[in-house]
Protein backbone atom coordinates (compact mmCIF):
# COMPACT_ATOMS: atom_id res chain seq x y z
CA UNK A 1 0.00 0.00 0.00
CA UNK A 2 1.59 3.57 -0.74
CA UNK A 3 2.10 6.23 1.50
CA UNK A 4 -1.16 8.43 -0.45
CA UNK A 5 -3.43 5.57 0.12
CA UNK A 6 -2.32 5.34 3.71
CA UNK A 7 -2.86 9.07 4.18
CA UNK A 8 -6.37 8.60 2.75
CA UNK A 9 -7.25 5.19 5.12
CA UNK A 10 -6.73 7.73 8.12
CA UNK A 11 -8.29 10.39 7.07
CA UNK A 12 -11.35 8.50 6.19
CA UNK A 13 -12.21 8.30 10.27
CA UNK A 14 -11.82 11.87 10.64
CA UNK A 15 -13.75 12.94 7.62
CA UNK A 16 -17.05 10.36 8.78
CA UNK A 17 -16.76 12.29 11.97
CA UNK A 18 -16.79 15.82 10.35
CA UNK A 19 -19.82 14.66 8.34
CA UNK A 20 -21.24 13.22 11.18
CA UNK A 21 -20.55 16.57 13.57
CA UNK A 22 -22.22 18.18 10.24
CA UNK A 23 -25.23 16.55 10.07
CA UNK A 24 -25.65 16.84 13.72
CA UNK A 25 -25.37 20.39 13.56
CA UNK A 26 -27.57 21.13 10.99
CA UNK A 27 -30.48 19.43 12.14
CA UNK A 28 -29.61 21.56 15.32
CA UNK A 29 -29.15 24.62 13.24
CA UNK A 30 -26.13 25.14 15.01
CA UNK A 31 -22.89 26.41 14.09
CA UNK A 32 -19.06 24.98 14.12
CA UNK A 33 -18.31 27.20 17.26
CA UNK A 34 -21.70 26.70 18.98
CA UNK A 35 -21.09 27.03 22.77
CA UNK A 36 -22.59 25.31 25.83
CA UNK A 37 -25.56 27.84 26.38
CA UNK A 38 -26.55 27.36 22.64
CA UNK A 39 -26.06 23.42 22.88
CA UNK A 40 -28.36 23.53 25.80
CA UNK A 41 -30.89 26.11 24.16
CA UNK A 42 -31.63 23.37 21.76
CA UNK A 43 -31.72 20.60 23.31
CA UNK A 44 -34.77 22.43 25.48
CA UNK A 45 -35.88 23.51 21.94
CA UNK A 46 -35.73 19.67 20.46
CA UNK A 47 -37.61 18.43 24.14
CA UNK A 48 -40.57 21.15 23.87
CA UNK A 49 -40.82 20.14 20.16
CA UNK A 50 -41.15 16.28 20.94
CA UNK A 51 -43.41 17.52 24.05
CA UNK A 52 -45.78 19.09 21.96
CA UNK A 53 -46.04 16.96 18.91
CA UNK A 54 -47.39 14.02 21.97
CA UNK A 55 -49.72 16.51 22.74
CA UNK A 56 -50.93 16.91 19.31
CA UNK A 57 -51.46 12.94 19.17
CA UNK A 58 -53.25 13.32 22.44
CA UNK A 59 -55.55 16.26 20.53
CA UNK A 60 -56.36 14.16 17.83
CA UNK A 61 -57.38 11.45 20.36
CA UNK A 62 -59.84 13.40 22.81
CA UNK A 63 -61.01 14.96 19.13
CA UNK A 64 -61.75 11.71 17.82
CA UNK A 65 -63.81 10.88 21.18
CA UNK A 66 -65.87 14.40 21.09
CA UNK A 67 -66.75 13.45 17.36
CA UNK A 68 -68.18 9.89 18.82
CA UNK A 69 -69.86 12.14 21.37
CA UNK A 70 -71.56 14.28 18.77
CA UNK A 71 -72.67 11.17 17.01
CA UNK A 72 -74.35 9.56 19.79
CA UNK A 73 -77.62 11.30 20.67
CA UNK A 74 -77.85 10.35 24.05
CA UNK A 75 -73.92 11.21 24.89
CA UNK A 76 -74.57 14.34 23.15
CA UNK A 77 -77.51 15.26 24.92
CA UNK A 78 -75.91 14.95 28.47
CA UNK A 79 -73.44 17.42 27.59
CA UNK A 80 -76.20 19.34 25.50
CA UNK A 81 -74.30 19.41 22.64
CA UNK A 82 -76.74 19.67 20.03
CA UNK A 83 -77.16 21.58 16.81
CA UNK A 84 -74.39 23.32 13.91
CA UNK A 85 -72.67 25.00 17.11
CA UNK A 86 -71.22 22.09 18.48
CA UNK A 87 -69.95 20.91 15.10
CA UNK A 88 -69.07 24.68 14.59
CA UNK A 89 -67.00 24.64 17.99
CA UNK A 90 -65.70 21.17 16.95
CA UNK A 91 -63.67 22.26 13.84
CA UNK A 92 -62.45 25.32 15.17
CA UNK A 93 -60.66 22.94 17.87
CA UNK A 94 -59.50 20.59 14.86
CA UNK A 95 -58.15 23.75 12.69
CA UNK A 96 -56.39 25.46 16.07
CA UNK A 97 -54.88 21.83 16.54
CA UNK A 98 -53.59 21.29 13.18
CA UNK A 99 -52.45 25.14 12.60
CA UNK A 100 -50.35 24.63 15.94
CA UNK A 101 -48.77 21.61 15.20
CA UNK A 102 -47.65 23.39 12.20
CA UNK A 103 -45.53 26.04 14.02
CA UNK A 104 -44.56 23.71 16.88
CA UNK A 105 -40.34 24.00 15.49
CA UNK A 106 -40.51 27.62 15.47
CA UNK A 107 -38.31 28.94 18.70
CA UNK A 108 -40.84 31.73 19.87
CA UNK A 109 -44.18 30.86 18.06
CA UNK A 110 -44.39 27.52 18.72
CA UNK A 111 -44.57 27.80 22.57
CA UNK A 112 -47.00 30.70 22.73
CA UNK A 113 -48.80 28.86 20.10
CA UNK A 114 -48.98 26.03 22.25
CA UNK A 115 -49.78 27.45 25.68
CA UNK A 116 -52.26 29.53 23.84
CA UNK A 117 -54.50 26.23 22.41
CA UNK A 118 -53.51 24.22 25.49
CA UNK A 119 -55.41 27.09 27.55
CA UNK A 120 -58.29 26.56 24.79
CA UNK A 121 -58.51 23.09 25.17
CA UNK A 122 -58.78 23.41 29.10
CA UNK A 123 -61.66 25.65 28.48
CA UNK A 124 -63.54 23.51 26.58
CA UNK A 125 -62.61 21.22 29.30
CA UNK A 126 -64.18 22.87 32.13
CA UNK A 127 -67.46 23.78 30.18
CA UNK A 128 -67.89 20.20 28.96
CA UNK A 129 -67.42 19.13 33.16
CA UNK A 130 -69.86 22.28 34.23
CA UNK A 131 -72.47 21.72 31.38
CA UNK A 132 -74.79 19.10 32.35
CA UNK A 133 -77.25 19.78 34.85
CA UNK A 134 -77.04 16.03 36.68
CA UNK A 135 -73.81 15.31 37.46
CA UNK A 136 -72.20 17.60 35.87
CA UNK A 137 -69.17 19.95 37.74
CA UNK A 138 -67.56 18.39 40.86
CA UNK A 139 -69.91 15.06 39.81
CA UNK A 140 -68.86 15.34 36.61
CA UNK A 141 -66.87 12.18 35.80
CA UNK A 142 -64.60 14.16 33.32
CA UNK A 143 -63.00 16.18 36.59
CA UNK A 144 -60.57 13.82 36.02
CA UNK A 145 -59.48 15.53 33.14
CA UNK A 146 -58.00 18.43 34.46
CA UNK A 147 -55.06 16.62 36.44
CA UNK A 148 -54.17 15.54 32.58
CA UNK A 149 -53.79 19.35 31.88
CA UNK A 150 -51.86 20.23 35.01
CA UNK A 151 -49.38 17.04 34.30
CA UNK A 152 -49.45 18.79 29.90
CA UNK A 153 -48.77 22.16 31.31
CA UNK A 154 -46.10 21.03 34.16
CA UNK A 155 -44.06 19.12 31.44
CA UNK A 156 -44.43 21.63 28.54
CA UNK A 157 -43.97 24.43 30.50
CA UNK A 158 -42.57 23.99 34.17
CA UNK A 159 -42.73 27.17 35.64
CA UNK A 160 -45.35 28.25 38.33
CA UNK A 161 -46.88 31.37 36.52
CA UNK A 162 -47.37 28.85 33.32
CA UNK A 163 -48.60 26.23 35.43
CA UNK A 164 -51.52 28.17 37.05
CA UNK A 165 -54.33 28.04 34.48
CA UNK A 166 -54.83 24.25 34.93
CA UNK A 167 -54.86 24.81 38.78
CA UNK A 168 -57.59 27.75 38.88
CA UNK A 169 -59.62 25.05 36.95
CA UNK A 170 -60.81 23.46 40.42
CA UNK A 171 -61.72 26.59 41.96
CA UNK A 172 -63.67 27.71 38.73
CA UNK A 173 -65.51 24.99 38.53
CA UNK A 174 -66.48 24.80 42.11
CA UNK A 175 -67.53 28.72 41.69
CA UNK A 176 -69.92 27.89 38.68
CA UNK A 177 -71.44 24.98 40.32
CA UNK A 178 -72.43 27.56 42.91
CA UNK A 179 -73.55 30.13 40.40
CA UNK A 180 -75.73 27.24 38.95
CA UNK A 181 -77.13 26.94 42.41
CA UNK A 182 -75.98 23.28 43.03
CA UNK A 183 -75.08 23.10 46.33
CA UNK A 184 -71.53 21.45 47.38
CA UNK A 185 -72.03 18.16 49.27
CA UNK A 186 -69.35 16.86 51.38
CA UNK A 187 -68.53 14.30 49.46
CA UNK A 188 -68.16 17.18 47.01
CA UNK A 189 -65.50 19.05 49.29
CA UNK A 190 -63.60 16.12 49.60
CA UNK A 191 -63.15 15.59 46.03
CA UNK A 192 -62.06 19.31 45.91
CA UNK A 193 -59.39 18.46 48.29
CA UNK A 194 -58.44 15.37 47.00
CA UNK A 195 -57.64 16.65 43.21
CA UNK A 196 -55.82 19.68 44.73
CA UNK A 197 -53.36 17.44 46.21
CA UNK A 198 -52.98 15.51 43.46
CA UNK A 199 -52.54 18.90 41.54
CA UNK A 200 -49.86 19.84 43.79
CA UNK A 201 -48.29 16.61 43.87
CA UNK A 202 -48.05 16.27 39.79
CA UNK A 203 -46.56 20.09 39.60
CA UNK A 204 -43.85 18.97 42.19
CA UNK A 205 -42.80 15.54 40.82
CA UNK A 206 -42.87 16.52 36.79
CA UNK A 207 -41.01 20.25 37.83
CA UNK A 208 -38.53 18.64 40.22
CA UNK A 209 -37.96 16.07 38.00
CA UNK A 210 -37.84 18.41 34.97
CA UNK A 211 -35.00 20.31 37.02
CA UNK A 212 -33.29 17.47 37.69
CA UNK A 213 -32.45 16.27 34.30
CA UNK A 214 -32.13 20.11 32.59
CA UNK A 215 -29.30 20.51 35.32
CA UNK A 216 -27.85 17.62 34.56
CA UNK A 217 -27.21 17.62 30.85
CA UNK A 218 -26.33 21.14 31.34
CA UNK A 219 -23.24 19.43 33.41
CA UNK A 220 -22.83 17.38 30.75
CA UNK A 221 -22.30 19.75 27.98
CA UNK A 222 -20.42 21.50 29.90
CA UNK A 223 -18.60 18.85 30.97
CA UNK A 224 -18.15 17.88 27.50
CA UNK A 225 -16.99 21.36 26.84
CA UNK A 226 -14.13 20.80 29.56
CA UNK A 227 -12.96 17.64 28.06
CA UNK A 228 -12.77 19.20 24.67
CA UNK A 229 -10.56 21.86 26.03
CA UNK A 230 -8.46 19.56 28.09
CA UNK A 231 -7.81 17.82 24.97
CA UNK A 232 -6.70 20.29 22.93
CA UNK A 233 -4.44 21.82 25.94
CA UNK A 234 -3.01 18.02 26.47
CA UNK A 235 -2.19 18.05 22.54
CA UNK A 236 -0.93 21.68 22.08
CA UNK A 237 1.11 20.79 25.02
CA UNK A 238 2.69 17.58 23.05
CA UNK A 239 3.11 19.55 20.24
CA UNK A 240 4.77 22.01 21.99
CA UNK A 241 7.00 19.39 23.31
CA UNK A 242 7.82 17.65 19.94
CA UNK A 243 8.64 20.96 18.29
CA UNK A 244 10.95 22.41 21.38
CA UNK A 245 12.81 19.28 21.34
CA UNK A 246 13.02 18.32 17.32
CA UNK A 247 12.94 21.82 15.91
CA UNK A 248 14.34 23.53 18.24
CA UNK A 249 17.68 21.85 18.51
CA UNK A 250 18.33 21.48 15.40
CA UNK A 251 18.17 25.33 14.91
CA UNK A 252 20.64 25.46 17.82
CA UNK A 253 22.68 23.03 16.31
CA UNK A 254 22.54 25.56 13.13
CA UNK A 255 23.53 28.64 15.24
CA UNK A 256 26.69 26.84 17.38
CA UNK A 257 27.59 25.89 13.54
CA UNK A 258 27.21 28.81 12.15
CA UNK A 259 29.47 30.62 14.72
CA UNK A 260 32.11 27.64 14.28
CA UNK A 261 32.20 28.47 10.48
CA UNK A 262 32.19 32.36 11.48
CA UNK A 263 35.30 31.68 13.00
CA UNK A 264 36.96 30.00 11.00
CA UNK A 265 35.97 31.69 7.59
CA UNK A 266 38.39 34.80 6.21
CA UNK A 267 36.63 36.12 3.17
CA UNK A 268 34.35 39.17 4.20
CA UNK A 269 31.31 38.70 1.87
CA UNK A 270 31.63 34.52 3.10
CA UNK A 271 31.58 36.12 6.16
CA UNK A 272 28.59 38.11 5.67
CA UNK A 273 26.62 35.31 4.04
CA UNK A 274 27.27 33.39 7.26
CA UNK A 275 25.99 36.03 9.61
CA UNK A 276 23.25 36.66 7.93
CA UNK A 277 22.70 32.52 7.78
CA UNK A 278 23.17 32.85 11.58
CA UNK A 279 20.83 35.70 11.99
CA UNK A 280 18.28 34.16 10.29
CA UNK A 281 18.58 30.97 12.98
CA UNK A 282 18.32 33.31 15.73
CA UNK A 283 15.50 35.08 14.53
CA UNK A 284 13.46 31.63 13.54
CA UNK A 285 14.36 30.46 16.79
CA UNK A 286 13.10 33.65 18.76
CA UNK A 287 9.97 32.96 16.34
CA UNK A 288 10.05 29.49 17.32
CA UNK A 289 10.40 30.27 21.06
CA UNK A 290 7.29 33.00 21.22
CA UNK A 291 5.14 30.22 18.84
CA UNK A 292 5.55 27.67 21.98
CA UNK A 293 4.77 30.11 25.06
CA UNK A 294 1.68 31.13 22.92
CA UNK A 295 0.75 26.89 22.48
CA UNK A 296 1.66 26.61 26.29
CA UNK A 297 -0.66 29.57 27.13
CA UNK A 298 1.91 31.80 29.11
CA UNK A 299 2.49 34.23 26.44
CA UNK A 300 2.35 37.61 27.96
CA UNK A 301 0.98 39.57 24.97
CA UNK A 302 1.61 43.31 25.64
CA UNK A 303 5.66 42.11 26.89
CA UNK A 304 5.67 39.56 23.53
CA UNK A 305 4.36 42.56 20.93
CA UNK A 306 7.17 45.01 22.67
CA UNK A 307 9.81 42.73 22.52
CA UNK A 308 9.59 42.27 18.98
CA UNK A 309 8.43 45.87 18.02
CA UNK A 310 11.90 46.45 19.56
CA UNK A 311 13.61 43.35 18.19
CA UNK A 312 12.85 44.46 14.54
CA UNK A 313 13.64 47.80 15.03
CA UNK A 314 17.33 46.93 15.97
CA UNK A 315 17.60 44.47 12.90
CA UNK A 316 16.06 47.10 10.56
CA UNK A 317 17.01 50.16 11.72
CA UNK A 318 13.41 51.63 11.87
CA UNK A 319 11.86 54.05 14.14
CA UNK A 320 9.26 52.08 15.27
CA UNK A 321 6.92 53.66 18.91
CA UNK A 322 5.00 51.47 20.47
CA UNK A 323 2.30 52.62 22.94
CA UNK A 324 -0.13 50.88 24.96
CA UNK A 325 -3.27 51.93 26.18
CA UNK A 326 -5.70 50.30 28.79
CA UNK A 327 -6.15 47.69 31.14
CA UNK A 328 -4.23 44.61 29.83
CA UNK A 329 -6.52 41.16 30.01
CA UNK A 330 -5.79 37.62 29.44
CA UNK A 331 -6.95 36.58 25.21
CA UNK A 332 -7.22 32.94 24.28
CA UNK A 333 -4.43 31.79 22.04
CA UNK A 334 -5.82 32.04 18.85
CA UNK A 335 -7.08 35.84 19.85
CA UNK A 336 -3.21 36.40 20.52
CA UNK A 337 -1.69 34.66 17.62
CA UNK A 338 -4.02 37.01 15.87
CA UNK A 339 -3.08 40.14 17.13
CA UNK A 340 1.08 39.00 16.74
CA UNK A 341 0.57 37.92 12.98
CA UNK A 342 -1.15 41.22 11.78
CA UNK A 343 1.72 43.30 13.69
CA UNK A 344 4.59 40.90 12.10
CA UNK A 345 2.87 41.77 8.16
CA UNK A 346 2.43 45.19 9.20
CA UNK A 347 5.57 46.07 10.18
CA UNK A 348 7.02 43.67 7.14
CA UNK A 349 5.19 45.56 4.70
CA UNK A 350 6.29 48.88 6.28
CA UNK A 351 9.87 47.16 5.72
CA UNK A 352 10.21 46.12 2.73
CA UNK A 353 7.87 47.51 0.70
CA UNK A 354 6.72 50.70 1.94
CA UNK A 355 10.52 52.18 2.60
CA UNK A 356 9.24 54.19 5.58
CA UNK A 357 11.58 55.98 8.07
CA UNK A 358 8.64 55.93 11.17
CA UNK A 359 6.45 53.12 12.14
CA UNK A 360 3.95 53.99 15.35
CA UNK A 361 1.77 50.95 16.70
CA UNK A 362 -0.68 51.40 19.50
CA UNK A 363 -2.45 48.43 21.38
CA UNK A 364 -5.30 49.63 23.05
CA UNK A 365 -7.27 47.23 25.72
CA UNK A 366 -11.09 48.33 25.50
CA UNK A 367 -13.72 47.17 27.96
CA UNK A 368 -15.16 45.05 25.18
CA UNK A 369 -12.54 44.93 22.65
CA UNK A 370 -8.56 45.27 21.87
CA UNK A 371 -7.55 47.35 19.14
CA UNK A 372 -4.14 47.42 17.06
CA UNK A 373 -3.10 49.89 14.92
CA UNK A 374 0.39 49.99 12.70
CA UNK A 375 0.83 52.98 10.80
CA UNK A 376 3.85 54.23 8.69
CA UNK A 377 4.64 56.95 6.23
CA UNK A 378 5.81 55.09 3.83
CA UNK A 379 4.89 55.50 0.17
CA UNK A 380 1.80 53.61 0.38
CA UNK A 381 -0.05 51.35 -2.21
CA UNK A 382 -3.55 51.19 -3.50
CA UNK A 383 -5.49 48.42 -0.95
CA UNK A 384 -7.45 47.37 -4.33
CA UNK A 385 -4.62 46.49 -6.26
CA UNK A 386 -2.75 44.03 -4.72
CA UNK A 387 0.18 42.43 -6.33
CA UNK A 388 -0.40 38.74 -7.79
CA UNK A 389 0.88 36.39 -5.40
CA UNK A 390 0.87 38.90 -2.06
CA UNK A 391 -1.34 37.26 0.12
CA UNK A 392 -0.73 39.32 3.45
CA UNK A 393 -3.89 41.47 3.40
CA UNK A 394 -5.63 38.15 2.40
CA UNK A 395 -4.65 36.52 5.56
CA UNK A 396 -4.98 39.39 8.06
CA UNK A 397 -8.83 39.35 6.44
CA UNK A 398 -9.53 35.82 6.88
CA UNK A 399 -8.07 35.94 10.93
CA UNK A 400 -10.67 38.47 11.51
CA UNK A 401 -12.72 36.55 10.03
CA UNK A 402 -12.43 34.16 11.77
CA UNK A 403 -12.72 35.49 15.26
CA UNK A 404 -15.15 37.68 14.34
CA UNK A 405 -13.09 40.76 14.13
CA UNK A 406 -13.14 44.00 11.68
CA UNK A 407 -9.87 44.82 10.43
CA UNK A 408 -9.50 48.16 7.85
CA UNK A 409 -6.75 48.73 5.72
CA UNK A 410 -6.71 52.74 4.76
CA UNK A 411 -3.63 53.77 2.79
CA UNK A 412 -3.32 55.59 -0.85
CA UNK A 413 -0.06 55.97 -3.37
CA UNK A 414 2.56 58.62 -1.46
CA UNK A 415 0.54 58.75 1.84
CA UNK A 416 1.55 56.14 4.09
CA UNK A 417 -0.30 53.35 5.51
CA UNK A 418 -2.90 52.22 8.39
CA UNK A 419 -3.59 48.90 9.61
CA UNK A 420 -6.01 49.01 12.08
CA UNK A 421 -7.06 45.81 13.75
CA UNK A 422 -9.93 45.03 16.83
CA UNK A 423 -11.60 42.12 17.77
CA UNK A 424 -13.78 41.02 20.78
CA UNK A 425 -12.01 40.70 24.14
CA UNK A 426 -14.15 37.09 24.24
CA UNK A 427 -13.78 35.82 20.62
CA UNK A 428 -16.13 33.06 19.63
Amino acid sequence: MTETELARDGEKPANDLRARVRTVLQRRKLTDSVSAEQAAASWEQDRFVARARALFYARMMFLTLGLLILAVPTWSGYFGLNGPLAFAGYFAMLLYSVANFLVIDHPKAGRWVTYLTLCLDLSTAVVLIVKPQVGGGLQSPLLATQLLFTTLFAILYPKPLAILPPLLALPVTTRLDLLLNRSVTAIELLTLLWYSALNFIIVYVVVYLNEREATAHREVVELQGDLKELAIVEERNRMAREIHDGLGASLSSMIIQSEYILGLAKDGPLREEIGELKATAEESIDELRRNLRMMREDFELTQGLEDYVKTFADRTQLDIRFERSGAARKLPPDAQLALFRILQEGLSNAAKHAQARVVSVKLDFGESRVHLTVRDDGKGFDPKKTPRGHYGLLNMRERAMKLGGEIIVDSAPGAGALVSFSLPCNPS
